[in-house]
């Protein structure tokens, strides 16, 4: 096989745009990263494509970080995470422009203005945009929701994260659990709603007899949550994400509750600064700034590789256990 940008750039250990820029004189000449490249491209005996020189010469130098809906994006945690992500995974030479996918007009998008799109997505509805993007054959990754078009697919299976977190509440003797779900016209809503179900199925528990309520993924929305789950007996809580579960448990204290004595709490994504500094909250990891920077990476291979195929890559979540669950199995 011949000798690709992605092997001298693994073989030096910088980034592809970096290769690509010092193979098109485009680093300084007394760069010592241009001449570790160089040497490693004649050592490997690379060959410049010219279809891949007619392309580097349209480049705009620009990715397009897409989002359903920014305006309302429903963590502003995770929504810096994934952008920092991005921003430290590319070379330099790239800009980032972020949007909402909600405020883009159809047929302007072009492959004049974008090398290649980064798209979050959360709805359905995000279909005609990426359908968009693959016929005029701009290269994209898109991460969070499985979508059906022959494009490069992100995913973590949210709903086996869901489902074991569940399992560990139920492992610990808790059967009377509350339920604080997200915006339900999301995909990680639905798929995670269907994996605490699974796990009252695997128990032959009463699904009808949870209490759900409805937040909006912000801390303000947990708390109102767990206001109106005080009004059950319940021994712990399952939220569809930590800045929920942090307002739930604002909520539980100052009604006099204490976590895990009193009343236990689990989260969704693992927000470091959250879990590890203000609230050691056991929760599910989907590490968003990780999917993000891999998504990045097979985004700059298509953007190198038009020809090459991806197809769905998924990613494993991870219980973290911390110091929110009681075991009242003897209780």
């Amino acid at each position: 096989m011949p000798v690709t940008i992605k092997d001298i750039a693994k073989e030096v250990g910088v980034s592809y745009s970096t290769v690509s820029r010092a193979l098109s004189g485009e680093l300084g000449a007394g760069s010592k990263t241009k001449e570790k490249i160089l040497e490693a491209a004649d050592r490997l005996g690379y060959t410049p494509n010219q279809n891949a020189i007619n392309l580097k010469l349209a480049k705009s130098y620009t990715i397009g970080l897409y989002f359903s809906n920014i305006g309302s994006m429903s963590s502003p945690f995770i929504l810096h995470d994934i952008v920092k992500s991005v921003y430290n995974t590319i070379d330099n030479s790239y800009n980032v422009v972020v949007k909402g996918i909600d405020r883009h007009k159809p047929g302007t998008l072009s492959s004049a203005k974008y090398d290649g799109l980064l798209i979050l997505s959360q709805k359905p509805e995000d279909d005609e945009f990426i359908e968009e993007a693959f016929e005029k054959k701009i290269p994209l990754v898109v991460f969070n929701r499985a979508v059906y078009h022959n494009v490069a697919n992100l995913l973590t299976d949210e709903a086996k994260g869901e489902m074991e977190a569940m399992e560990y509440l139920i492992r610990n003797g808790h059967k009377k659990i509350g339920i604080i779900e997200g915006i339900p016209t999301l995909a990680s809503t639905r798929a995670r709603h269907r994996g605490w179900r699974q796990a009252f199925l695997n128990h032959n528990l009463d699904i009808n007899s949870v209490p759900i309520v409805t937040g909006d993924y912000r801390i303000k929305s947990g708390y109102h949550a767990g206001k109106e789950l005080l009004k059950h007996d319940l021994t712990a809580i399952l939220s569809f994400n930590d800045e929920m579960a942090f307002g739930a448990a604002k909520a539980m204290e100052e009604a006099g509750l204490k976590i895990p004595e009193d009343i236990s709490i689990v989260g969704f994504d693992n927000i470091v600064w959250l879990c590890n500094t203000v609230f050691p909250l056991t929760t599910v990891e989907r590490n968003m700034g990780m999917i993000a920077a891999k998504a990045t990476e097979l985004l700059f291979e298509l953007i190198e590789d038009r020809s090459k195929s991806i197809g769905k890559v998924y990613l494993d979540t991870k219980l973290i256990i911390r110091n929110t669950v009681k075991n009242i199995l003897d209780m």
